[in-house]
């Protein structure tokens, strides 16, 4: 495969502030429509990379290609890129027309394209009716969809989106999900979003790419890290409530857990020493009558009608939470069976924690 073939290339990208380095050696390839997240705890170097293809910092070392040409010292507005940023970045002294057609008068154009361009962005965010307000007579979304209408209007090859929504209730976060989720199905362009929540790049991803300490730990579509993780970080990031983690050791293909467990597990290959198994919570049945594989005391639990979450612990403190799609009745303190298939657990080893290969 060429390089004009990708939207986005980054090879070997390596950026230090000083002697500190926060991107390792990045090799990563975006094709032209995709939806790609960056997603990763604080400080694992999102922003940071971002900021190096939008070319507001040049790498320390290594290439970057939009289209196949290479950008490196190229200035941020001769990129062809629209940044969205988390703190929106409006003109306070503009009303949202001006803001929208700023960058475009900087760039001379003509005014009757100013104008057509304004007005289908401002049409296509649903903002035509704000036209007249400045910033500080909008709401959180409502600042946030000019934000994007700027980006919008300079018909950029790759829209840039920096934590959006993180300004935002809950609420108003789905609604905007939904609404990026939206405009990149009707525009079409390449995006890429920056987030540390797992669930905005789960719904709203084509490719994720999980990041920590400046290196990707794995990419791939959202399913495929949620079925699939590579190894015990990339489980516990990706997935709400987070997968259970319960220590043991392996000899063949039986599973001892410190909980009491012992289970046979469907290993590709056999295996020897000391294991992290990994269950999610939707993959763990409940008995009342303490039926089961263990019984585990109820600590907490939280109905929310459709969904029961069950926080519970073994006796030897580990806990293990349970998600079930149906109500339950249940108290404090009671003691309840849980199973586990084995056709769903995850094992983890070595220093790096990484996914034993399982024969499903």
């Amino acid at each position: 495969m060429t390089d004009q073939t990708h939207a986005l290339e980054l090879k070997q990208i390596r950026k230090s502030f000083g002697k500190v380095d926060v991107i390792h050696g990045i090799d990563l390839a975006i094709e032209e429509g995709e939806f790609v997240v960056f997603v990763g705890p604080s400080g694992c170097g999102k922003s940071t990379l971002l900021r190096l293809i939008a070319g507001l910092d040049d790498p320390t070392s290594g290439d970057i290609l939009l289209q196949g040409k290479r950008v490196n010292g190229i200035p941020a507005a001769e990129r062809g890129l629209s940044m969205v940023f988390q703190s929106y970045a409006l003109y306070p002294h503009m009303n949202v027309r001006a803001n929208l057609s700023f960058g475009l008068e900087n760039m001379n154009m003509p005014r009757a394209e100013i104008t057509q361009r304004v007005d289908d962005a401002a049409r296509l965010l649903q903002i035509d009716q704000l036209m007249d307000r400045r910033p500080g007579q909008l709401s959180g979304g409502q600042r946030q969809r000019v934000a994007i209408g700027r980006a919008i209007v300079r018909e950029p090859v790759i829209f840039l989106f920096d934590e959006p929504l993180s300004n935002l209730d809950a609420e108003l976060r789905l609604q905007m999900r939904v609404e990026i989720s939206n405009l990149h199905a009707q525009l079409g362009n390449t995006m890429i979003y920056v987030t540390h929540d797992q669930v905005e790049a789960m719904t709203m991803a084509d490719r994720i790419v999980v990041l920590r300490g400046g290196r990707i730990e794995q990419m791939g579509k959202p399913l495929d890290l949620y079925n699939a993780p590579a190894n015990k970080f990339v489980a516990g990031f990706i997935g709400a409530p987070q997968m259970n983690f319960l220590k043991g050791s392996l000899a063949g293909r039986t599973v001892t857990l410190d909980c009491g467990l012992t289970k046979e597990v469907p290993l590709a290959e056999e295996a020897q020493g000391p294991v992290t198994l990994g269950v999610r919570p939707e993959a763990i049945e409940v008995s009342l009558d303490g039926a089961g594989d263990a019984q585990v005391k109820v600590q907490n639990f939280e109905q929310l009608g459709a969904i029961t979450y069950i926080y519970t612990a073994f006796d030897n403190g580990e806990t293990l939470t349970v998600q079930l799609p149906r109500q339950i009745p249940l108290t404090r303190g009671q003691s309840i069976g849980i199973g586990i298939d084995p056709a769903h657990v995850h094992l983890f080893h070595g220093p790096e924690e990484r996914a034993l290969g399982m024969a499903r």
